[in-house]
């Protein structure tokens, strides 16, 4: 018997992020918009605990139990006092080290798959609190639609999107690691002071309305500058993006993806060519979000 389930990629249409904390950690105010680029997690009973892994990058992903699919494993076997026996056979789609939330993705696949196949009956917010303890992107991995997430963007409140948003997906020659690029977003503040982190008002209302252009004019992302630091080449990008006509263009997450945003699914068809034609990416993708989070197939 076997268990798939499908979840989404994530893109942060804001990201606002505090001071370092104490804990090492930042508190944020992170709007995710989960988008339709998928992957598929299948958890099957096996005699002990295994991770394959194939699509596109594969090769990048761990496959020991560093891997977050294993981790939502082991951590629930751990909660109902079972054994984690099963082979997590990850089918990749999102951008591996891309800021698409891919790894967490696959931790929340994990844990629903699990949950599923071994009937430990977990409620959701006894999920959602796993998710929690395996990372900060993982809670909305499960949720999916579009979130705020507080505190370090675990804790999340559910937002209201008055339609479908139409995305161009930008991936670059290399990744870039997360804790590198919260490094640099703290060296580059060194010296001056970081305001709270909170989520605009305006961009909340522009995902109520549905409208692309008042979302276009809010968006934003703190955690760019440093991106771009180590990566300047994203910089070619974002100018081909924004020279194709799209109306916001930002580096997704901690990066090295860059996401622009389309009026329509035509309009993200010919910013997606005009990337493709530009020599500065090495694939395009295109996506509509808001989706549903994880969900058994």
């Amino acid at each position: 018997m076997s268990v798939t389930v499908r979840v989404p990629a994530k893109v942060n249409v804001q990201l606002a992020v505090g001071a370092a904390r104490p804990d090492g950690y930042h508190d944020l105010a992170n709007v995710f918009l989960a988008v339709g680029l998928y992957d598929e997690v299948t958890v099957t009973a096996a005699d002990g605990l295994r991770v394959t892994c194939a699509g596109p990058d594969a090769e990048q992903v761990p496959l020991d139990r560093t891997n977050l699919a294993a981790r939502a494993a082991l951590l629930l076997a751990e909660r109902y006092g079972r054994d984690a026996d099963v082979h997590l056979h990850i089918a990749k789609d999102i951008p591996v080290a891309g800021g698409m939330a891919g790894g967490s993705a696959d931790g929340a696949g994990a844990l629903l798959a699990c949950d599923a196949l071994w009937g430990t009956g977990a409620s959701r917010e006894e999920l959602l609190d796993i998710c929690a303890e395996l990372g900060s992107d993982v809670p909305f991995s499960l949720v999916g639609g579009a979130a705020l997430g507080t505190g370090r963007g675990e804790r999340l409140t559910e937002l209201e999107v008055g339609g479908a948003f139409h995305w161009v997906f930008a991936m670059a020659s290399r990744g870039l690691s997360t804790p590198a690029v919260f490094r640099e977003f703290d060296r580059l503040g060194e010296g001056r002071e970081i305001p709270e982190p909170v989520a605009s008002r305006e961009l909340l209302d522009a995902l109520a309305k549905g409208d692309a252009d008042a979302l276009a004019a809010t968006v934003s992302n703190d955690l760019q500058p440093a991106a771009l630091s180590l990566f300047p080449e994203l910089a070619d990008t974002l100018a081909a993006g924004r020279a194709a006509g799209a109306p916001a263009s930002l580096v997704s997450g901690s990066g090295p993806t860059t996401a622009f945003l389309a009026r329509d699914a035509e309009a993200a068809e010919g910013i997606a060519g005009a990337l493709r034609a530009s020599g500065t990416c090495r694939t395009v993708r295109t996506a509509a979000g808001p989706v549903p989070g994880a969900t058994i197939v």
